[in-house]
């Protein structure tokens, strides 16, 4: 692999503008080159004075820097000049982000004092039970060697401790004793100087910050606390772990690119200039620091030692993989997707062999079964514009896998995704084959019964697939897509994530599903007439909840705002809490007209979908995709741009309002009775999702810019204590 391409993916992809310019550099080489070669050079008078060449072409060091020659090009003292900056950028990037880090892992080492004294006086209560309550008179000899014995029990496993604890190369204390009890203080001084953080994700908790307004709570020395404090530690430690190994690739892959670099000038231009360059890098505080490689040594031997019994599985939790690529992927999918394409053939010569479409009975009972395999079509549509769009994502460097916060190394890439919609098309498709065939068949007319059932076993094993308990079928992916599934339907009693409101924004283009969903359960239960037809279509309990089920996901969507209001302070939220709120509003009177029919009702619908329309898609531009900047370089777009050619994003918007008024256009005008109907609007509502498709690209593009401008590479986490400086200054 050339080290052009093994810079580039080994890159933080937040940190990018960080990153020694080794494209522009090498360009400049280019230009170099391009310049030597159409010199006129003296060939026998460069054979003779060889020698003398060699040695006048070494570059050396004068006070530190690099001396120029006199006779040094212009295209090379413009390669120097640029070599002299991004050393200059890097060696401040790193510098900064280590001291960043250096007070992380202070902060981290009063959390581990904190639960050291935790964890002593968890034990003591667990030893002692009641006898010390029990215990009314003590004599103060008693109590004072008491405190004492209390007292080096903590020194003693706090020094256990103190060995791999992380601290600081440099803290504000140089001469501080490594041992978290060197004042003398016993777990009970240490436990008062800090408070227990209440960063519990559960609804008790939402209500508990709400009301009491603070996120503190008072420690009540039990084992389920501890377990809780331990893992949240345990996540902050393996996080910061993760940060430092990005770190200390960061530092090794800019010293390898400056090194190549220059060898590749040398071999240009015949100048030795690397030795003495190399010299000015390794002088820097990139080139000469170690903090980094210390504390990542420290770090890990905390995780290992005090955060969990076997060793092996500490290394894996903190030294994730890579995946490797399976080939039997795309041997499966390239299978499935040729099945399929089969079975729709087979199913389109049964309708039309049969002339299924011809016969009324016939065209009723494909309109009763069209939403019941309709609403995997749906599903399926969206995971193939899914795939679509996860392969963008790689190509254009865009870490979704982090802004959506997947666990690293368990994230689906488009391969895997684009497999399971086309094993699911695979599945669907042979239940409608089956049910088709055996259903007009007037043989086998008996296995009637047994065929209705076919849509609902399907149904059925779909949803036993998802909540499988067992390592098969990308189990870690199922559980954070239910569990994200569940945050948001119980919005806003959860903390509002990246993940949970993305996943409830693809809800609010899936209404048809959810439709075809409610359609299930009529089909299964109530929607049953005497003559044995399904008739869901003229049910008003069905129809009434046909238009509700609509207003959902919007609902959500407006509670999760909401929540985010309420914690971050920020007005943008509630105006994006209007955005749904119109839309839910738009619903409304839109289902109300179709039950009333009545003007006043059709204008109110008019209205109020036209308000939600271009609220929507002035958000969606504006903000969601951060276009449309006035005083941006590029024009009505904004400065950063990924895609090549600007063109895309201006056909991007002109979709946006297009599809949002076709979605519109379909709302208003839709006839649930005939089949032609149900073929326009899955027509309409695949469309919906292929614009829900691409502001997924747009919307993480300007997510993704937006933490690289930041360099936020990484989550931040709660941590579990609070501590009280003041407390501790004047404890010590």
């Amino acid at each position: 692999m050339k080290f052009g391409k093994e810079f580039k993916d080994e890159m933080v992809h937040e940190w990018s503008e960080a990153y020694m310019d080794y494209g522009g550099l090498k360009h400049l080489l280019k230009d170099i080159n391009h310049f030597n070669t159409h010199r006129k050079v003296d060939i026998e008078n460069q054979e003779s004075g060889i020698g003398k060449i060699q040695h006048k072409n070494s570059m050396k060091l004068s006070n530190g820097k690099l001396f120029i020659p006199s006779e040094m090009g212009q295209n090379e003292k413009s390669f120097f000049e640029k070599l002299d900056n991004e050393l200059e950028k890097v060696n401040r990037f790193y510098k900064d982000i280590v001291e960043e880090a250096k007070g992380e892992a202070d902060e981290l080492a009063k959390q581990m004092e904190a639960l050291i004294a935790l964890r002593k006086k968890v034990k003591e209560k667990d030893t002692k039970g009641d006898k010390a309550a029990s215990s009314k008179v003590t004599s103060p000899s008693k109590a004072s060697s008491e405190a004492e014995q209390d007292q080096l029990d903590f020194k003693e496993e706090v020094d256990k401790f103190g060995e791999n604890i992380i601290k600081p190369a440099s803290s504000p204390s140089e001469n501080r004793d490594p041992s978290l009890g060197e004042h003398g203080r016993t777990p009970s001084d240490v436990l008062e100087c800090v408070k227990i953080q209440n960063t519990s994700d559960n609804p008790k908790s939402s209500v508990e910050r709400l009301l009491l307004g603070t996120t503190e709570k008072e420690c009540r020395f039990s084992q389920e606390e501890l377990k809780e404090i331990e893992e949240k530690l345990k996540k902050a430690f393996v996080e910061f772990y993760q940060k430092l190994r990005h770190l200390n690739q960061y530092s090794f892959m800019n010293l390898s690119a400056f090194s190549v670099i220059l060898e590749k000038y040398e071999k240009i231009t015949s100048r030795k200039v690397m030795r003495s360059y190399m010299k000015i890098v390794d002088n820097t505080y990139i080139g000469s620091s170690d903090e980094v490689t210390s504390l990542l040594n420290k770090v890990e031997a905390t995780i290992v030692k005090h955060f969990n019994s076997e060793r092996g599985d500490d290394i894996k939790l903190v030294r994730q993989e890579r995946k490797r690529e399976k080939h039997s992927i795309w041997f499966l999918s390239g299978f499935f997707c040729g099945f399929s394409v089969a079975l729709i053939m087979a199913i389109v010569l049964i309708i039309q062999t049969r002339k299924l479409l011809d016969k009324e009975e016939a065209t009723v009972y494909l309109d009763s079964i069209f939403p019941l395999y309709s609403f995997y079509g749906y599903i399926i549509l969206h995971m193939l514009i899914g795939a679509a769009n996860i392969y963008l994502w790689r190509c254009y460097r865009i870490n979704y896998s982090f802004i959506l916060g997947f666990k690293p190394g368990t994230e689906l890439d488009h391969k895997e995704v684009f497999l399971l919609a086309s094993g699911l098309a695979v599945l669907v498709l042979t239940a409608c084959l089956v049910q088709l065939h055996i259903r007009m068949d007037s043989r086998i007319q008996e296995h009637e019964t047994f065929v209705e059932l076919v849509p609902l076993g399907l149904l059925i094993g779909l949803v036993l697939i998802c909540l499988c308990p067992f390592n098969i079928i990308y189990r870690s992916s199922r559980f954070f897509l239910i569990q994200s599934l569940f945050r948001s339907i119980c919005a806003p009693l959860y903390k509002v994530n990246m993940i949970d409101f993305f996943l409830s924004d693809q809800l609010t283009s899936q209404t048809q599903a959810i439709r075809s969903f409610v359609y299930y359960i009529c089909y299964y239960s109530w929607g049953k007439s005497s003559t044995g037809r399904k008739m869901c279509h003229v049910s008003d309990v069905y129809i009434v909840f046909y238009y509700i089920s609509a207003a959902i996901p919007y609902w959500i969507r407006f509670f999760q705002c909401m929540r985010r209001l309420i914690e971050e302070k920020e007005m943008k939220h509630g105006f994006n809490g209007f955005t749904y709120f119109s839309m839910l509003l738009s619903v409304v009177f839109q289902s109300t007209f179709r039950l009333r029919k009545k003007t006043t009702w059709k204008v109110w619908a008019l209205v109020s979908s036209g308000v939600a329309a271009l609220a929507n898609i002035s958000w969606d531009i504006r903000m969601d995709w951060g276009l449309l900047q006035m005083k941006s370089r590029n024009f009505l777009l904004r400065d950063k741009l990924l895609l090549h050619h600007k063109t895309a994003y201006y056909i991007a918007m002109i979709l946006e309002v297009l599809l949002r008024f076709v979605w519109l256009q379909v709302v208003l005008s839709f006839d649930m009775r005939p089949l032609r109907g149900k073929v326009i609007t899955s027509t309409f509502a695949s469309l919906e999702i292929l614009r829900r498709g691409i502001w997924n690209f747009f919307r993480l593009e300007n997510e993704h810019l937006n933490n690289v401008g930041e360099y936020r590479a990484f989550k931040s986490l709660p941590l579990p204590f609070i501590t009280d400086d003041d407390k501790v200054g004047k404890n010590e």
